[in-house]
């Protein structure tokens, strides 16, 4: 599936350094469900701070999570972008990103794109004013658009193409040629056995 543009209403976590222990605490990654992780997004930073972005009823229903420097930093687990993806994120807009976390983001189809700080500190300020603005992220623009006030967005080159070509999900790419896949399989010395 292409993905060339996400529009949706935005949430901030303002901070640098949030690790993926703060995303997801480790005690709730033993499922087999990813799905079922959207619930503990965030799950410890809500206990101790109820007027958490993440608790507060007016970013209810957001798609577009925008966060400081070095988000997603830490252990390299794969269930973070899953919390995340199950509270109902499509995209993340930050200073920067952990590489890892980046990767395993595009992975599952949610784009990670950078901004200046001063962007955005902007964007978080209209979030936090108007909740119901929308936000539009352009991949092949390499463009955010929301209200008055647009920005330009950074990305890297192989991410972006992977998310524009429809080419990030390695597993439907497999499944879509699976008749390529056996050919290929059955002509390996190393698995003629299996």
């Amino acid at each position: 599936m292409k993905i060339e543009e996400i529009k949706g209403r935005g949430i901030f976590v303002k901070g640098d350094d949030i690790d993926t222990d703060r995303i997801i605490p480790a005690r709730f990654m033993k499922v087999l469900d990813f799905s079922k992780l959207g619930k503990y997004a965030f799950y410890d930073e809500r206990e101790k701070h109820p007027n958490h972005t993440f608790s507060d009823a007016r970013y209810r229903g957001a798609s577009i999570l925008v966060a400081n420097k070095n988000f997603g930093c830490g252990s390299s687990r794969e269930h973070a972008p899953a919390a995340l993806i199950g509270f109902g994120i499509k995209a993340i807009i930050g200073e920067s990103f952990a590489e890892i976390f980046a990767g395993n983001c595009i992975a599952n189809g949610v784009p990670v794109v950078t901004a200046k700080k001063d962007d955005i500190e902007n964007l978080m300020e209209v979030i936090k004013d108007d909740p119901a603005s929308e936000i539009k992220i352009d991949l092949a623009g390499d463009r955010v658009e929301y209200g008055d006030f647009s920005f330009g967005i950074c990305q890297k080159e192989g991410h972006k193409k992977c998310l524009i070509g429809g080419t990030w999900d390695v597993i439907g790419e497999m499944l879509e040629n699976k008749g390529k896949v056996l050919k290929i399989r059955h002509g390996l010395p190393y698995v003629r056995r299996f």
